[in-house]
């Protein structure tokens, strides 16, 4: 059986090196990492992983923990992050690391499951859910010295290390697509006060009704979880009230397809009498009728940061948050050649 001291030898470097680069460490050149894969392979060699693990006290393995968003077919995983993790699952590929995949109810103590159990040697924490209702079990992480990162905003005291997009500048480029279209009467469905990532798409949504001189009239605010009907109920509720409205932003893609479907229900154009524009760009967004204008979240390049931070933080090396751009990708939902019914 072929060994990494007879790589070693044969590539000219160090058996320790063989080892970091059959792991992918970046801080072996990519050169070298290439050169010791190909003796690797031309031997039929195989990374003894038990024995690897042993010796470091490590799983190699990262665990995917996913909260709970409520959805109509009752899988409770927001289809936004069904993208994040295949980019997840490829760099851990890449760096020669499993990934266990799970699914955790706010109801659990899922985070003791994971403190000091040797499941993984980190986490990484995907959903939006209830930010205030796992607040406390991010604590507890903390101060277990669990390693682990998180999707979401980095908030002033911030638990962890968390990777986000610049949900504020999303915000405020729905908004100011919107003005620009003559919408005037913009209503904003989402749930600021239980999201830290919806309430910075708010509070960009108000900047840009501002500066455009347009007053924020707090009753087009209707509080809405990130579900079709939860959407659809919203604009209900708007139409139901009698308020005069000309465009409505969803603070997510399924959020605004609701509300779509509440507005043609009613009898109303999309997006004559009313444009529509939601947050996310999920699949669905493409396909529906008509085609979603959103926000568009770099989840190829999220999954990436947050497998490469937790590693980091696993080895022992600086570790920093990051804030992703957003962009807004223009569909018919939100423009039209003919002006609104006054």
């Amino acid at each position: 059986m072929p060994t990494s001291l007879d790589i070693a030898q044969l590539a000219g470097v160090s058996q320790s090196t063989v080892s970091r680069a059959l792991r992918g460490d970046p801080m072996v050149s990519r050169k070298t990492r290439e050169r010791i894969r190909d003796i690797a392979r031309q031997l039929d060699y195989t990374v003894d992983k038990n024995a690897s693990n042993l010796r470091l006290q490590q799983t190699h393995t990262l665990a995917l923990l996913f909260f709970e968003d409520p959805t109509p077919d009752e899988s409770n995983i927001n289809p936004f992050f069904l993208s994040m993790q295949s980019w997840i699952a490829r760099v851990c590929s890449e760096r020669g690391y499993d990934l266990l995949v799970s699914f955790q109810q706010m109801s659990r103590n899922w985070h003791a499951e994971y403190t000091g159990s040797h499941k993984a040697d980190g986490l990484i924490l995907l959903g939006y859910g209830d930010f205030l209702s796992y607040r406390g079990k991010l604590d507890a992480l903390v101060q277990s010295g669990t390693r682990f990162v998180r999707w979401g905003s980095a908030l002033p005291d911030q638990l962890g290390i968390s990777i986000g997009s610049d949900n504020q500048l999303g915000g405020r480029m729905v908004t100011e697509h919107l003005v620009a279209q003559g919408r005037r009467r913009i209503a904003f469905l989402g749930a600021p006060e239980y999201s830290p990532e919806v309430m910075e798409r708010y509070r960009g949504y108000e900047d840009a009704l501002r500066t455009a001189g347009i007053a924020v009239d707090s009753a087009l605010r209707i509080d809405a979880v990130t579900t079709e009907q939860s959407g659809h109920d919203a604009v209900l509720s708007l139409l139901d009230r009698g308020l005069a409205f000309d465009a409505v932003f969803g603070a997510s893609d399924l959020i605004a397809i609701g509300a779509m479907r509440a507005l043609i229900d009613r009898g109303l154009r999309v997006p004559e009498d009313v444009a529509v524009v939601g947050f996310d760009d999920i699949p669905m967004a493409r396909n529906v009728t008509p085609p979603l204008t959103t926000v568009v979240q770099d989840t190829r390049r999220a999954g990436r940061l947050l497998v490469e931070a937790l590693i980091n933080l696993i080895e022992g090396k600086p570790v920093h948050g990051a804030r992703l751009p957003t962009h807004l990708i223009v569909r018919r939902s939100s423009v039209s050649d003919r002006p609104p019914l006054s």
